[in-house]
């Protein structure tokens, strides 16, 4: 595998195509509980310049659908009105991103993308294009013949999985608690392929925490040690402006001795990582205005372009801003209603604190870009030494 010796340069003195080696696990450590804005210092200057950035990331679903009930969804909160994202949809949508300079794709968003008939042909094309390409999943669907094809073209895949016993997955996920097992087999074989491969991809595990799932921080952290991914995160889990999931954030603090033995699991080929800034935030912001949405961006499995999926509901119409199954999206990134939209979120009239449900995708982007404005941090003074990985998802 090609090495990048970066040394003291700054990210931005890399060339784009070498710049995606930075993704190998073999390279830098992981940066899961802070954001990656700092070393695209050349997107933050054309920023700070009044420019129409492209995004750096995107974060996408490719079908509404999913074939799992979990209990902690934040995604059935934000219905909006479906269309179906054909092959020839979603080739326009990574042409166009390659072209306007998106860096990196995570299949994520709200919807399960790995049973859509699009999901292996959308990450290897984005791959192919010069994209990084990730996703997030439920991985049951996930069996190893569509792994080989799409592992070699990830940059990361992380199964969505909060349990780590048999009968509470299936009342946290909402199946069948047999489920458990496939899932398992799906994992072991993403851990298999990628070392017969020497595969550059990172394989995760993901718990969205709440307080009613402490029982299964431990089981889940062993689970992890015995089907060896290269991490298990445990995150907060987000609510919208109306607490409609019941998440009570002061249950978080009795958790800390628990999470920590989580973390102690960890060895030198599986961490544990607990996503402790965004637990200890609860529901929590220190800023106002989003500055975040421009570099992040989500779009809805609908094909809905937003600026987050807390705004996806058709309540929140006035911050729809196209659909790419009706407009290419360099023509949406270029009209002046998605530059409205967005300038709007960062002016004084909008308040993150008052109008946004907790802990977006883009809080962490936030909390960075808002410290910088104030005078507090410089994130255009360049970067030294290695990128953490995964550089591309910021």
């Amino acid at each position: 595998m090609q090495k990048v010796i970066c040394g003291d340069r700054a990210l931005q003195d890399i060339p784009y195509k070498e710049a995606n080696l930075l993704d190998s696990p073999e390279l830098a450590p992981l940066n899961l509980d802070d954001t990656k804005i700092a070393w695209h210092t050349e997107r933050i200057k054309a920023w700070e310049r009044g420019e129409r950035i492209a995004p750096i990331t995107i974060d996408m679903a490719l079908t509404r659908a999913c074939n799992f009930g979990c209990h902690f969804c934040y995604a059935m909160l934000q219905e909006n009105e479906r269309h179906t994202i054909t092959k020839p949809i979603i080739y326009d949508f990574l042409e166009d991103c390659a072209e306007i300079g998106v860096k990196g794709i995570s299949l994520v968003s709200d919807g399960e993308s790995s049973i859509s008939p699009v999901f292996v042909d959308t990450i290897i094309r984005g791959n192919e294009l010069g994209l990084s390409m990730s996703a997030a999943s439920n991985a049951f669907v996930l069996k190893k013949p569509i792994l080989e094809e799409i592992l070699p073209h990830m940059t990361y895949l992380r199964v969505n999985i909060s349990a780590g016993e048999a009968a509470r997955y299936g009342e946290i996920m909402g199946v069948k608690a047999e489920w458990f097992e496939r899932v398992k087999q799906n994992i072991r074989d993403m851990v298999e392929i990628k070392k017969r491969r020497n595969l550059s991809v990172t394989i995760g595990m993901q718990m969205v925490l709440m307080p009613e799932y402490e029982d299964q921080i431990l089981p889940l952290a062993k689970l992890g040690k015995e089907l060896r991914p290269d991490y298990l995160v445990i995150k907060h889990c987000s609510d919208n402006e109306n607490g409609d999931l019941g998440v009570d954030y002061s249950g978080y603090e009795g958790m800390y001795e628990k999470l920590r033995k989580a973390e102690s699991l960890s060895d030198e080929e599986y961490k544990v990582i607990v996503k402790w800034s965004k637990i200890e935030a609860g529901d929590k912001r220190s800023y106002q205005r989003c500055f975040g949405a421009p570099f992040l961006i989500q779009l809805s499995g609908s094909g809905l372009v937003a600026p987050c999926g807390m705004l996806f509901n058709e309540r929140y119409k006035r911050f729809h801003i196209g659909n790419i199954c009706e407009t290419r999206f360099k023509d949406i990134w270029q009209s002046d209603a998605y530059w409205d939209v967005m300038n709007y979120l960062a002016s004084p009239e909008f308040n993150a604190q008052k109008m946004c449900g907790t802990l977006c995708l883009q809080h962490k982007v936030n909390e960075a870009l808002d410290a910088h404005v104030k005078g507090r941090i410089n994130l255009t003074a360049g970067q030294k030494g290695l990128p953490p990985q995964h550089i591309n998802y910021i």
